[in-house]
């Protein structure tokens, strides 16, 4: 069989199972170390699958940290270090190099974290590839499981900004600067997941890295196949999509398009009111027993439930 046969997840989940990782499906691995924990994350980047044309070398630079952080944030820890190994093609100029690493560095700025090493091969297609630290004190440490009915779905910022830009360079459309740069420089919520975590408010936790269908079966799949009500109306959907495409096509790129890094979490219904007092965030929906649907209001005041697709973006596709 080959891999494209399978698709990214399903080759994931096959590769765990023979490495016998029971921790595969969160977001970072999880390692004591003393009186906290250590959480690790490695992501690959590629020139022609991650990287827009249109992005600069810093943009490049900038997203290549900030997703590795994102995935830092998702265990509610605060990152301490970021190591990147590089695959340059010869034809790079070392002010195209500098230009990357001042946007790693940026990235990095941002949430006070450090790069702390790494290492740099030749390679036909640049390539980077890099590995997040980050620590947390165990009891305030937030892993995908743990999601309770009753429980409501929750997410920081706004979602489909990400996913309508990729739509629109992809077809010459235009793209307004705000879409571009939530996909060019995404922002890791660094700051809201430790909150989040000391809180102990929040059952479950994930970024939003692959569209918000997706992530929702992934935490439907790590709680034993757990349901989600989420309400079309509530999903905050960005208001800069609103120049380019229709209400419904934004509300699609907000479910299924990725790169948005945001969070998204379930909380105890109780603690919402005191957790926002905290954190910015939407309520969106709630867990239920099973089915992962989506409630839509239509014109004559009707609500009808549609199931949600399985589906976002993957880097292997199954065929």
């Amino acid at each position: 069989m080959r891999i494209v046969e399978l698709g990214e997840r399903l080759l994931v989940e096959h590769i765990s199972a023979l490495l016998k990782n029971t921790t595969a499906g969160d977001d970072c691995a999880v390692i004591e170390c003393g009186s906290e924990f250590l959480v690790v994350s490695t992501d690959m980047l590629h020139r022609k699958t991650d990287f827009p044309e249109q992005m600069s070398w810093y943009q490049i630079g900038w997203m290549s940290a900030a997703v590795n952080l994102s995935d830092v944030a998702a265990m509610g820890a605060k990152p301490v270090g970021l190591l990147f190994a590089l695959g340059l093609p010869e034809s790079v100029t070392v002010n195209l190099v500098d230009e990357m690493m001042e946007g790693i560095t940026a990235c990095a700025d941002t949430v006070s974290c450090k790069v702390i090493g790494g290492d740099i091969d030749s390679h036909s297609e640049l390539t980077i590839v890099g590995t997040a630290l980050g620590k947390v004190n165990p009891s305030n440490i937030l892993y995908r499981t743990g999601i309770k009915v009753g429980d409501v779905v929750c997410v920081t910022g706004s979602l489909g900004g990400a996913g309508a830009a990729i739509f629109a360079l992809k077809h010459n459309m235009r793209c307004p600067e705000k879409l571009a740069c939530r996909l060019f420089e995404p922002v890791p919520r660094i700051a809201e997941a430790v909150t989040i975590g000391k809180t102990k408010m929040a059952t479950a936790m994930m970024d939003i890295s692959d569209g918000l269908a997706a992530s929702l079966y992934e935490l439907s799949r790590a709680n034993n196949h757990i349901g989600f009500s989420i309400s079309a109306e509530k999903i905050p959907v960005n208001k800069d999509i609103e120049q380019l495409f229709s209400k419904e096509e934004a509300l699609s790129l907000s479910l299924y398009e990725g790169g948005d890094f945001e969070l998204l979490f379930t909380v105890q219904k109780d603690k919402v009111v005191e957790l926002q007092k905290k954190v910015d965030f939407t309520v969106i929906g709630d867990v239920v027993e099973k089915g992962i649907v989506l409630e839509k209001t239509v014109s004559t005041g009707k609500i009808i439930i549609e199931c949600l697709n399985d589906k976002g973006y993957e880097h292997i596709k199954s065929s």
